[in-house]
């Protein structure tokens, strides 16, 4: 080929500049290693005009043209080790000299490291185009040039030795097959997430970055133990349960603990039951969001800034766990978020899960009776934020138990955020989303799931790829719709944030009719802070808490309601009426009985023996059960049946 003088050249420069470093003296040790660095710069150019060279740039036919470009290029190789040797051998003189040398000296050493480690990024690049670029046609190699270079900028140069929490092995060509523990050295970190290192062997290949942890953490760790109790303590907290089920293979590397699950274990402030409850203005004399309408004496309606309904869908190529963990509920938790706060309370979906397809997780589950509330996936979204970056956020998560220990804890699977308005500030379309499924947390920023169902995104790959890569990517697909007229009424008579069931719009609604009722009209002044006697106002929000309880309301009312006469259904009279007489029946002797087991998220002899109470006959629980002598009952407390409007009211 065209460089075969050029590399004849090359090859008597190197042997000349190889006799002179026997015989040089310390004087002449910086001129000749500026004579390798420019060496070692013009063979990497020459490599690199090698790989672009194609048969049609030769002037004459030349046979076997492929096997002799590949001589070349091992011949120009070996040329870089010996020029790589050379420059070792003069580094660590000079190094010894270097107290006597001038700073003329020290700054040729580091443009000679700095010129090696770009030389190896050269290398990994190189060795990348050679396999794609044997039909490729000018215009694509100056397209490839560009973008090589766009990439050798957005990365940054490895440093520091990592080990692998999980096994990965490699799918295509440039992968790096690694096992579980295995320490490697990165020498190149891109930002698309696949890092360049080499493994102890000396093999070289691309990883993904969240199969490795820095490896001097755990040697930090390991320190640690010959100190103090309360510094091993300090840096046991920093260990995440997470990194143990990861290094495991329990979970998939982008599991992390829950976010939405700590904030609901905090207390009330992301539940429903502290979002219904009524909003003090600034002067705390009258109520921000609850007025009552002169002429009708009802609620007066708010409209919020979104208001819309929602229907999950499914959730598709979610990666489960591993052996050692008992999943003991699939979910989805949503919520109102702007990318650095939740501002909603946090509303939960239970998956209706098929052990043939473990990668699918579906939702409302066809059913003969009423569907629960918690596997219901048909939800309302009201929101009153004026965050430009308002949207949905939706968590992924199970709650699972390890089989060798017994611990519980709560994982998120992956997350999605669904921005709500566009760049102009105009509400996005209300139709069928798809939305990725991101690992981490919505802080961390995107991060995959599962490292092998994502490629590098500077990859050329053919579409029918794109296509197959596609179907292997995490989603989840919900449905946006807007409300009908009747129930955009109802929820405009709801707080102006606040996410639920469907389902349970109307229950809500005439809550707050209750509540405006006691608190703007009965009331004998607006200053008048006396606890009110109404058991209906002071317990459902707690029971709006519980699912299983708002099922056994909500089936007891539908009944209630189709025993009423049509001219009753319409009178807000009779349905405020007939709302106390069913919910102190049904739900309210359950709320304080002594045999009701307290609520344990996802335990299941909890949920069936709490189910027996609500739904059996023999064990169902009513107000005259409770009278009987027979009948053991919780201590009554007067928080039971009167509203502290001081310690429920927003303020």
């Amino acid at each position: 080929p065209t460089t075969d003088h050029i590399l004849l050249g090359k090859i008597i420069l190197v042997d000349a500049l190889t006799q002179d470093v026997t015989k040089l003296d310390i004087s002449d040790r910086t001129e000749t290693l500026r004579r390798c660095t420019d060496l070692q710069n013009t063979v990497a150019e020459t490599l690199k005009r090698l790989n672009k060279l194609t048969k049609a740039d030769e002037s004459a036919p030349i046979g076997n043209y492929d096997q002799r470009k590949r001589d070349e290029e091992e011949r120009l190789r070996i040329l870089q080790d010996r020029l790589k040797t050379l420059t070792l051998q003069l580094q660590p003189q000079e190094k010894d000299a270097g107290h006597s040398s001038s700073e003329a000296e020290e700054d040729s050493a580091e443009e000679v490291s700095e010129e090696e480690d770009d030389s190896q990024v050269g290398e990994v690049e190189e060795e990348e185009d050679v396999a794609e670029d044997d039909n490729v046609n000018d215009e694509d190699d100056d397209e490839a040039d560009h973008k090589v270079k766009e990439d050798v900028m957005s990365t940054t140069k490895g440093a520091g030795t990592y080990v692998a929490l999980s096994a990965f092995t490699g799918e295509e060509e440039g992968d790096l097959t690694i096992q579980k523990g295995a320490v490697l050295k990165i020498l190149q970190k891109n930002e698309d997430g696949w890092w360049l290192a080499q493994d102890s062997k000396g093999n070289k290949g691309l990883v993904p970055r969240n199969y490795l942890k820095m490896i001097s953490l755990l040697e930090q760790e390991s320190e640690d133990e010959d100190n103090s109790e309360e510094e091993q303590d300090g840096e046991n907290e920093t260990i995440d349960a997470t990194d143990v089920l990861s290094a495991m293979g329990a979970i998939p590397p982008g599991f992390r603990p829950s976010t939405l699950s700590r904030l609901l274990e905090e207390g009330t402030s992301y539940r429903a039951s502290h979002y219904i409850q009524p909003k003090l203005g600034q002067s705390e004399l009258c109520f921000k969001d609850l007025q009552l309408d002169p002429d009708s004496g009802k609620v007066h309606a708010r409209l919020s800034r979104v208001c819309l309904t929602l229907t999950l869908w499914s959730c598709r190529m979610i990666p489960p766990p591993g052996v050692g963990l008992q999943v003991l509920s699939r979910h989805v938790r949503l919520c109102a978020f702007n990318g650095t706060e939740v501002l909603s309370n946090i509303h939960t979906v239970r998956v209706t899960y098929n052990p043939s397809s473990p990668k699918t997780w579906s939702f409302s589950p066809r059913m003969s009776s009423l569907l629960p509330c918690l596997l219901d996936g048909d939800c309302f979204f009201h929101c009153d934020s004026d965050s430009p970056d308002l949207g949905i956020l939706f968590e992924l998560g199970i709650t699972y138990i390890r089989n060798s220990t017994g611990e519980r804890g709560d994982l998120s699977c992956g997350w999605a955020f669904l921005k709500l308005f566009d760049e102009n500030g105009a509400l996005i379309p209300l139709r069928t989303q798809e939305l990725a499924v991101h690992g981490g947390t919505p802080y961390e920023g995107k991060a995959d799931i599962d490292a092998t169902s994502t490629k590098r995104g500077n990859m050329q790959i053919g579409v029918l790829q794109q296509m197959l890569m596609s179907r292997k990517q995490p989603k989840l697909i919900v449905k946006l719709r807007s409300p009908n007229t009747r129930t955009r009424e109802q929820l405009n008579l709801l707080p102006d944030t606040i996410i639920g069931y469907l389902s349970t719009v109307r229950l809500l609604a005439l809550y707050r009719q209750l509540l405006a009722d006691a608190l703007l009209l009965e009331r004998v002044t607006m200053q008048n802070a006396d606890l009110i006697c109404s058991a209906v106002l002071a317990t459902f929000p707690e029971v709006l808490d519980h699912p299983d309880l708002m099922d056994a309301f909500k089936n007891s009312w539908v009944v209630s309601q189709n025993n009423l006469k049509r001219s009753d259904k319409k009178d807000i009279t009779a349905l405020k009426k007939l709302f106390e007489n069913v919910y102190m029946s049904s739900v309210f002797p359950l709320l304080y009985s002594a045999e009701m087991p307290a609520p344990l998220w996802a335990d299941e002899s909890t949920e069936t023996q709490r189910a027996r109470l609500i739904y059996s006959p023999i064990h169902k629980i009513t107000m005259e059960t409770m009278l009987s002598p027979n009948h053991p009952h919780q201590a009554f407390d007067i928080s039971q049946v009167t509203y502290d409007l001081l310690n429920s009211a927003w303020h």
